[in-house]
């Protein structure tokens, strides 16, 4: 991604198959050149906070959604939406869980801590891609953001 003004869909996530099945159901939707992956939740929050290795990103161009997987090296992802959550500058980010995880408790904590959807992730590709489309469409197009 040559210019962070494109990205509109930060992807968490560590798994490799889940990243490629996610940019593949994107690309169905022309949505896989606004995206961004990072693999951990380090990565994340550089991204999102503008350090690291994204010292020149701009924090007043926040992608429109984060797809953000709870089980994350490093950081683990409940910690990365808690520190989105809890900044002024980020707290509108809408946060998107996807996850395997269906313990009531990670969907209980996740809402607690401001995440704007929890989905669990479907074991059955053709949903798994309807569900990564839909979820693109929405959160790109559909959704109306406050402008700041």
């Amino acid at each position: 991604m040559t210019n962070d003004q494109q990205i509109e869909i930060l992807l968490v996530e560590d798994n490799p198959s889940d990243v490629e099945l996610t940019l593949r159901a994107l690309q169905k939707k022309n949505l896989d050149n606004k995206i961004h992956v990072v693999t951990d939740g380090a990565q994340a929050l550089d991204f999102v906070f503008c350090s690291g290795a994204y010292l020149n990103r701009n924090i007043k161009n926040p992608p429109k959604v984060i797809l953000l997987d709870i089980k994350l090296p490093k950081v683990d992802g409940k910690e990365v939406l808690r520190r989105i959550k809890a900044d002024e500058r980020t707290k509108i980010i809408p946060v998107v869980i996807m996850t395997s995880s269906q313990e009531e408790s990670d969907l209980i904590d996740s809402y607690n801590l401001g995440a704007n959807s929890y989905i669990v992730k479907p074991i059955d590709f053709e949903k798994f891609s309807e569900t990564i489309r839909a979820l693109g469409m929405y959160w790109v197009f559909i959704n109306k953001p406050p402008i700041v």
